[in-house]
C-alpha cells in the first residue's frame, strides 16, 4: 500500500508502483476505437504510461495536453494515457483537444492493472479510480522510471518523465 493525498487528505493505493529496473507487468486496455493495446504490443518502443483518476478534472486533462506536446512526437516514443475513463471519453477528449500524439486508454475491461501496477485508490472519495502516477518503460519492457505523484490534485514531475527518455 502506498499513502497519497487528496487535497491533504490522506488516501490509499492497493501497493506501491513496480521498481525501476523490474519487468513491466504486461496489460491489454481498450482504445476509444474499442481495439485492445497491450503492452507487449509495444516491445521495442519506449513507453510513457500516464496513469490518472479521470479526463474530468483538469489536473489530469493538462497531464494528457503536456505529455502530448512535450513526448508524443518523439521518435520511438509512445505516451498512453490510462484510467478509469470509458474509451468514448478518451476519444472525445483527444479529438475535441486536437491531440494526436497520445492514446487514450481505458481500464474498463481491466480490473487487474491497477493491482499490478500499485495505482487502484482503495479508499477516500476517488475509492476505485487510479492515483496519479508516471512510469517510463524501456523497448525491453522494464521499467526505466517510476513515480507516483503523492499529492493527487497536483501536476507530474514532467522533467523527470521526459529526462528518463533521453537516457
Amino acid at each position: 500500500m502506498a499513502r497519497i493525498t487528496l487535497k491533504g487528505n490522506p488516501i490509499d493505493t492497493f501497493s506501491e508502483l513496480p521498481a525501476v529496473g523490474s519487468d513491466a507487468p504486461d496489460f491489454t486496455l481498450v482504445g476509444a476505437d474499442l481495439r485492445e493495446t497491450t503492452l507487449s504490443d509495444l516491445r521495442g518502443s519506449t513507453v510513457v504510461l500516464n496513469i490518472f483518476p479521470s479526463l474530468d478534472t483538469p489536473v489530469c486533462a493538462m497531464s494528457v495536453r503536456r505529455f502530448n506536446a512535450d513526448a508524443g512526437s518523439l521518435p520511438g516514443v509512445r505516451v498512453l494515457c490510462i484510467s478509469a475513463d470509458l474509451p468514448f471519453a478518451h476519444g472525445r477528449f483527444c479529438e475535441l483537444e486536437g491531440l494526436e500524439n497520445v492514446t487514450g486508454l481505458s481500464v474498463f475491461r481491466a480490473p487487474g492493472f491497477g493491482r499490478d501496477y500499485g495505482v487502484l485508490i482503495t479508499s477516500g472519495p476517488l475509492w476505485g479510480l487510479l492515483s496519479r502516477a508516471v512510469l517510463v518503460v524501456d523497448p525491453a519492457g522494464r521499467i526505466a522510471y517510476s513515480r507516483q505523484v503523492p499529492e493527487i490534485a497536483e501536476e507530474p514531475d514532467y522533467e523527470a518523465a521526459l529526462a528518463a527518455l533521453a537516457r
